[in-house]
């Protein structure tokens, strides 16, 4: 059978054919604009040009700070880790270190260019997304056998690290108020969110730190991670129940507070199960995007109900199993992404918010310490009390109250909540920004010092 093919075409014959094909469209192209000149537009005026040229613009700069974040982001991160502490607390401070409190200041003009105001509001909505997604893979990482396995001692523990910097925090409030509350913020309001900002742990930066220091399987590694646990969920819980107050009249607030216990209902009860399903079929990629769906769908719902699409997230996040297939395709496909580009950006927004030059004057300075005494005292000393009446060992307790003193980004998180509803003012979301880094920074050395060349205690058995 004889092969259809033709002899191939040398190369001037080529070269002939390809210059024909272009002078070919040239021509054509011409002979339209030549005949379409006279042509009327039908279509109303649009700024042809206009908006384009501005999107571009916007983009290359929205481009050029994400580089720069992320770059100052992983930098800071390697530092931290040489200094035994966790990668994400360069990660933060590298963003307050691009906004006012320092690149802002030495160099102003840099500043301006990086972070217009188009920028951080596109820099805004970037870091909202990444935070969703945080939420979403906190509640992921919850573990709760190891809640029902610890016994009542946990939850005496955790909530005692609750109720006492809480406590503290609703005192102290009546000093803060009159200084730095705006005329609109109702006081209640005010102490609530006080309060429940003292009361955050950062599960996911405590978890960190017990890897770094290979105590997560430890008795006290444990026993710090199952209270942890429970601390932010039941932190999370009084947060919501704050932001339908803030938010609403006492009717609008009790009407929040019952379509929020509707809306865990139905996630427990409808979706759940969906969700536990998904982690036995075949189809990854499929499994992928039909939990995010559900996660996105949950966020804009509790966000429409009143308090915030975080907790909604962080609720879907909690029924799927830690240790499934499913929670782990979506860590390991999606984790690079939110920790590497997006947080980074959060962190960047909560710099550009945070200005050190605010806190100034003894009496700034003296709510400064005021404030970082009231959180470490409150979470410690509830902590090692309680610790201590369940029968744990002094030193161990003093360690867990260190361990539970961790608050990192889920307290960033709450303090954004509060400057957007503006309970916080400028300066004092600056005053606990600073408290967060110092009650974060100073775990692991304090830990160090505790634990000393003590050995490793097995692991926590059943209660």
């Amino acid at each position: 059978m004889e092969a259809l093919t033709r002899p191939k075409l040398s190369g001037t014959r080529l070269a002939a054919c390809y210059l024909a094909l272009l002078a070919g469209g040239g021509i054509i192209f011409w002979l339209v604009t030549q005949n379409g000149q006279h042509l009327q537009a039908g279509a109303p005026p649009l700024g042809f040009g206009h908006g384009s040229h501005h999107d571009n613009s916007l983009i290359a700069r929205l481009l050029l700070a994400l580089a720069v974040i992320m770059a100052s982001s992983q930098a800071l991160g390697k530092l931290m880790a040489r200094f035994q502490q966790p990668p994400v607390m360069g990660e933060v401070l590298g963003g307050i270190l691009l906004g006012p409190s320092l690149l802002g200041w030495v160099w102003p003009q840099a500043s301006a260019l990086l972070f217009a105001p188009d920028v951080t509001g596109a820099l805004g909505t970037l870091a909202r997304i990444g935070v969703i997604l945080y939420m979403f893979f906190v509640g992921l990482e919850l573990d709760w056998g190891l809640l029902r396995h610890q016994g009542k001692s946990t939850l005496l523990i955790s909530h005692a690290s609750i109720v006492l910097p809480f406590s503290l925090g609703a005192l102290l409030s009546l000093w803060l108020y009159p200084l730095y509350a705006g005329p609109d913020v109702p006081f209640h309001v005010f102490t609530l969110f006080l309060g429940v900002s003292m009361s955050v742990t950062a599960f996911p930066v405590l978890a960190r730190i017990l890897t770094d220091q290979n105590m997560q399987r430890s008795r006290l590694g444990a026993l710090a991670l199952t209270c942890a646990a429970v601390d932010d969920v039941t932190a999370w819980c009084l947060l919501a129940c704050v932001l339908a107050v803030a938010t609403s009249s006492p009717w609008l607030a009790v009407q929040t507070l019952l379509l929020s216990a509707l809306f865990v209902v139905t996630v427990l009860v409808l979706i759940r199960p969906v969700l536990q399903k998904l982690t036995g079929w075949q189809d990854r990629r499929q499994d992928l995007g039909i939990a995010l769906i559900c996660s996105i769908l949950a966020a804009a719902s509790t966000e429409a109900i009143g308090i915030h699409a975080l907790f909604g997230a962080f609720l879907l996040g909690a029924v799927i199993p830690h240790d499934s297939k499913l929670a782990k395709s979506l860590m390991d496909n999606l984790n690079t992404l939110v920790s590497v580009l997006l947080l980074p950006a959060f962190f960047a927004f909560t710099g550009l918010r945070t200005s050190i030059g605010l806190v100034q004057g003894p009496l700034a300075w003296a709510s400064v310490a005021a404030v970082i005494a009231a959180a470490c005292l409150g979470k410690f000393g509830g902590t090692w009390l309680a610790a201590r009446a369940c029968g744990i060992p002094n030193r161990e307790a003093a360690s867990l109250g260190v361990l539970m003193n961790t608050r990192g980004l889920m307290e960033l998180i709450v303090l954004n909540l509060g400057l957007e509803l503006k309970i916080l003012s400028p300066t004092l979301f600056t005053i606990f920004v600073l408290m967060a880094l110092a009650t974060t920074f100073s775990t692991t050395p304090i830990l160090i010092r505790l634990r000393g060349n003590e050995s490793e205690q097995p692991a926590i058995q059943a209660a």
